[in-house]
């Protein structure tokens, strides 16, 4: 694999010129049309391109250097297609020249199709249930077999690391740091009592996820369209870990709005695939962690433009009183039962 590139920001050198020359090297070329996305770990771009039968438009997703090894970021697009040949409505990356991980410049890229849609409606029972079926063909199939180098989601990754890093690298003021540390250290004390402790040792089965299942990688299509309903975008963050997680970004509002929703789901789940009720216990935990892996997240990606400009209140004090507020919060809720359905 070539070098990364060697700028002040990992994408500095990915201009419009080199997404379209690595598009080329493929045999793909443009025509004139190349749009941004909405992306800010990767670099995804929308181009309009000539010589791929009928289509005319592909997205094509530099991968941010130094994140995955090529075999990672390889069993994403394995996982993919897998997922594709079981009928599960997912965008895998195309096959282009024998492969589907590709080099340019330095870069790492996938070419996919390119695939229209709108969040689906999570308060229509009907959609609900049709997700729920489609998430438990995602799990079969993340069932037959393990990732071999993608990382699994737990404690040690997404709360304690975080925490530790952020803390040496001094990225929480010094008059909220004390209290954050304490919040923060109160959270993962009673993650620690939970399987996410020790997923391999818990007695829970773990799988491959799509790992980033909010509303926004889930594109809905008009039903009385060929292949319309719920297609699954965005297998970035693939990782080994509970059933629970492709869920439970799924959910909000209240707690009755949640038991709602949740029931909705596992309705059209069930009807593919047991889920293991042990598993609610873990939907709080695992929102902890979330709010800790994100936190260090922006920190890490601070030297990136984007981020300053997307996110121009993060580090300050007011946001990390913000984040003690909600780690306290989060602990008042991991001592409350689990929803039940």
């Amino acid at each position: 694999m070539p070098d990364a590139p060697v700028s002040p920001h990992p994408y500095a050198s990915l201009t419009p010129d080199t997404v379209l020359d690595a598009l080329a090297a493929l045999g793909l070329h443009g025509d004139g049309r190349l749009v941004a996305l909405s992306s800010y770990e990767n670099r995804v771009y929308q181009v309009g391109v000539e010589g791929l039968d009928d289509r005319r438009n592909v997205v094509v997703k530099f991968y941010r250097p130094g994140r995955w090894s090529d075999a990672q970021i390889q069993e994403e697009h394995d996982f993919a297609a897998e997922l594709a040949a079981a009928e599960v409505p997912v965008v895998a990356p195309l096959m282009l020249q024998g492969g589907t991980v590709h080099h340019h410049a330095g870069f790492a890229f996938s070419v996919s199709p390119s695939r229209g849609g709108r969040a689906p409606e999570l308060h229509d029972f009907e959609v609900l249930e049709w997700v729920g079926r489609f998430l438990a063909r995602i799990h079969a199939v993340g069932a037959a077999r393990p990732f071999v180098h993608r990382p699994a989601l737990d404690l040690a990754s997404f709360g304690t690391e975080p925490r530790e890093w952020l803390l040496t690298h001094h990225m929480v003021p010094l008059d909220v740091q004390a209290e954050w540390t304490r919040a923060c250290d109160q959270a993962l004390a009673m993650i620690a009592d939970t399987p996410l402790a020790d997923p391999p040792a818990s007695g829970l089965a773990t799988l491959r996820l799509h790992g980033d299942c909010h509303p926004g990688n889930i594109l809905w299509t008009p039903t009385d369209r060929e292949g319309g309903g719920p297609h699954f975008v965005d297998l970035d963050d693939a990782r080994t870990g509970f059933a629970v997680q492709d869920l439970w970004m799924l959910l909000d509002g209240e707690r009755r709005d949640r038991t709602a929703q949740l029931s909705g789901l596992l309705d059209g789940y069930e009807q593919f695939r047991e889920f293991d009720r042990r598993e609610l216990a873990l939907i709080e935990p695992l929102r902890t962690l979330r709010l800790l892996h994100y936190s260090a997240w922006l920190a890490r990606r601070w030297e990136d433009p984007i981020f300053p400009i997307t996110f121009p209140w993060f580090g300050s004090s007011d946001y990390w009183k913000g984040q003690i507020q909600m780690l306290q919060d989060q602990c008042e809720a991991m001592a409350e039962p689990p929803l039940v359905v």
